[in-house]
């Protein structure tokens, strides 16, 4: 988000509620299942750039 603030593509308000957003999703249920998914995409990408 950092970088399309700077490349003025996003602004400050909108961020804001992304990053709420993600506050708000860490303390649901959902949580552990989003996890799970990045975490299973970051290895899935890892296993590519071998």
């Amino acid at each position: 988000m950092v970088v399309l603030i700077r490349g003025g593509s996003l602004k400050a308000g909108p961020a804001l509620v992304a990053v709420l957003f993600g506050f708000f999703l860490a303390s649901t249920g959902m949580a552990p299942a989003i996890n799970r998914f990045f975490n299973s995409l970051a290895e899935s990408i890892n296993q590519i750039s071998l």
